[in-house]
């Protein structure tokens, strides 16, 4: 126990037999101490809000707490001891702070004003959640992909896509759900079975199951693009589309990779990534038979296979097929070559050349034969080795082309 109680003397003559004061100290000793309504220094108490203790345990139900105060109003909710009332509607509470609290609706008071705008709110928690809108921080995040979020309850809710439990049944067609707030999901699917498109539009006819869809659809008529970027010129129709939008000009990287901790400004990124650790590769080359992990790897991978070549470099009017290969192509052009090797001190004018090159130092072959032992620093290499193993001859050697030269004399 703390020296500060040593000096803080009380009278209780049922335990002295006299009526000298008695220390604190002393009356630790005794075994009905606990129930003196002591109150600890303010600051020693608070401090196990930080810890793990939780030294007050309540009597009906045993749960523990790192504060005597919460205890105690916890304990009223098993003796539903409601002596707080309000004389406005006769309702009762468990404290006065709740009392107090209720007591705003009434008189409509709202004391916790917002330092970005004029909002003011009757609850001191709803004004530190509404400020989170102008700062845009966001506290809560998920373990499992990184996502982050304003308040925790949104948080409990995106927590339910990751794990199995889906409560919410579909009576049509046994489809289940992970959630039924404010039954949005759940209704809107239901909608579905009952084909209720009731809201039209009267540019093309087509239909939709809510306004909202309807009201996002009639902009491709109007050419209407209401939210604007607050870094350039842009503008575009859909919210959710700014918000990526403007990823690029802050730099923000809301999803991490809970496997190797990489950062991505998109969702379908971080999607995309999470399949490299799973070794996953769903889309296939049907003209090659090469694996991709996502569709947009894949539409760029088919324009080898196409003469079409859009991107044209504009120094000497080579074309490519892929933006990336017309990019690196102009390098060789300005000379950039700021990506330098810290063992040898050789620049390369893109990251994967000098990853490519570090190889030759560090001795890592990550690309292993699936017919052998053997492994490679290059991809390159590892498809010119199979080949021996396959017997595929896709690429005529120099000595086969003169060699077929001659028969054809």
């Amino acid at each position: 126990m703390s020296p500060a109680y040593d000096v803080l003397p009380i009278h209780w003559s049922d335990y002295t037999h006299d009526s000298e004061p008695v220390s604190l100290k002393a009356l630790s000793q005794i075994t009905h101490v606990h129930q003196m309504e002591v109150k600890e220094p303010r600051d020693e108490a608070h401090l196990t809000v930080h810890s793990d203790e939780k030294p007050h345990v309540c009597s009906y139900c045993g749960k523990s707490f790192s504060l005597l105060s919460h205890c105690r109003r916890h304990q009223k909710t098993h003796d539903e001891v409601r002596d707080h009332m309000c004389f406005e509607c006769g309702k009762s509470f468990t404290t006065a702070s709740q009392l107090k609290r209720h007591q705003k609706i009434h008189t409509g008071e709202k004391p916790y004003k917002c330092s970005y705008c004029d909002k003011s709110f009757s609850r001191s928690e709803n004004l530190k959640t509404h400020e989170r809108v102008h700062t845009g921080e966001k506290p809560y995040h998920c373990p499992q992909c990184g996502k982050i979020f304003f308040i925790s309850s949104h948080l409990k809710k995106h927590l339910k896509v990751h794990s199995n439990e889906k409560p919410h049944v579909c009576p049509y067609c046994g489809k289940s759900f992970s959630r039924l707030d404010n039954c949005k999901h759940y209704k809107l699917h239901q909608k579905t079975h009952d084909e209720v498109r009731d809201h039209m539009c009267l540019e093309c006819g087509k239909s939709f199951t809510t306004a909202s869809q309807l009201k996002r659809h009639r902009r491709i008529h109007t050419g209407e693009k209401p939210y604007k970027c607050s870094y350039c010129d842009k503008s575009f129709s859909r919210s959710e589309n700014l918000k990526t939008h403007e990823r690029v000009h802050t730099g923000e990287k809301p999803y991490h990779c809970p496997q190797c901790g990489k950062i991505f400004a998109h969702t379908n990124s971080l999607k995309n990534h999470l399949l490299c650790h799973a070794g996953e590769k769903p889309f296939n080359c049907d003209q090659c038979g090469n694996k991709f992990i996502s569709s947009s790897h894949l539409k760029k991978h088919l324009k080898v296979h196409s003469d079409e070549k859009p991107y044209v470099c504009s120094y000497c009017g080579k074309s490519f097929s892929q933006l990336e290969n017309c990019k690196q192509h102009q390098k060789t052009h300005n000379e950039v070559r700021d990506h330098m090797c810290l063992e040898c001190g050789k620049s390369f004018t893109t990251a994967s050349q000098l990853k490519r090159h570090q190889r030759i130092h560090t001795g890592e072959k990550p690309y292993k034969c699936s017919y052998c032992d053997k492994s490679f620093s290059r991809s390159e290499h590892l498809k010119r080795h199979e080949r021996v193993h396959t017997g595929e001859k896709t690429h005529l050697t120099a000595i086969s082309v003169v060699t077929s030269l001659f028969h054809h004399i």
